[in-house]
């Protein structure tokens, strides 16, 4: 907090992150705060850091440190709305340092400034924007045999379901699939829950508006990772093919994990 600084003091406070993901919350902000990313990973190989702000975001900025330079990643002025995903890479194997500059106050109402923040190992995913993010699991191409094998055994999510609806979300780049679920097999956090009154389980998926998803008939296995709370597409076989798959895979002792 922000109150329990000295009031003449022009030091900026320092914080250490040494988690690959989490999150921060910076209430009535006043000054600046340096926040250094350094998870404990003794091969360094996080090389994209991705940060979501809150919804109510409020009372700062947020730049990101590049070879002394710092480079606006998200305005105090966009104000409350809801505030995209920005992602971008380290050029250093200390880590990531993130500058947060406290907008002038006039009166003494609580705001706050709590973003979270992921650490990304894929190369692929270095970029300014979400969709980039994304690209680490929904690459808009089906799954070979190998890579549906191992969906089931590292994915974050795998639910047997069928396609409810499809939206898309141009201005964002992002398609929704609403799924009805017949069986959850394993999902990190509830994102897919049971109505109230002991109806259906329901859940949405999000995936990349160039993926073209279309809605479908007939069952399918759909795997992926979560992101900011969110589940993303991964491989999403249909669930008779995928049986097929595994059944030969488990016949030859080849399944990596079992299903």
């Amino acid at each position: 907090s922000g109150l329990s600084w000295e009031p003449r003091s022009r030091a900026v406070e320092q914080v250490h992150l040494r988690c690959t993901e989490g999150s921060l919350e910076w209430m009535y902000p006043a000054r600046a705060l340096r926040v250094l990313l350094e998870p404990n990973v003794a091969s360094g190989q996080h090389t994209t850091v991705c940060i979501k702000p809150a919804s109510d975001f409020q009372g700062a900025s947020i730049y990101v440190e590049r070879s002394g330079q710092l480079h606006l990643v998200v305005s105090e002025a966009e104000g409350a709305r809801p505030q995209p995903v920005s992602c971008f890479s380290s050029h250093s194997p200390q880590g990531v340092a993130l500058f947060l500059q406290a907008s002038p106050q006039r009166d003494i109402s609580r705001r706050t400034a709590s973003f979270q923040y992921k650490l990304l190992s894929n190369q692929s995913t270095a970029g300014p924007d979400f969709k980039k993010m994304a690209l680490v699991e929904a690459m808009c191409r089906p799954c070979d045999n190998m890579e549906l094998l191992m969906a089931i055994c590292s994915s974050d999510f795998v639910v047997k379901g069928s396609i409810r609806n499809v939206s898309h979300d141009s201005e964002n780049h992002m398609s929704q699939v609403d799924v009805s679920v017949q069986k959850v097999y394993r999902q990190k956090n509830r994102i897919f829950q049971q109505e109230e009154g002991g109806g259906e389980w329901r859940g949405p998926i999000r995936t990349l508006l160039q993926c073209k998803v279309k809605k479908g008939g007939g069952d399918f296995l759909f795997t992926g990772n979560e992101h900011f709370g969110e589940a993303w597409l991964g491989c999403a076989p249909r669930f008779k093919d995928f049986m097929l798959v595994y059944q030969a895979a488990r016949e030859r002792g080849a399944n990596p994990c079992e299903f």
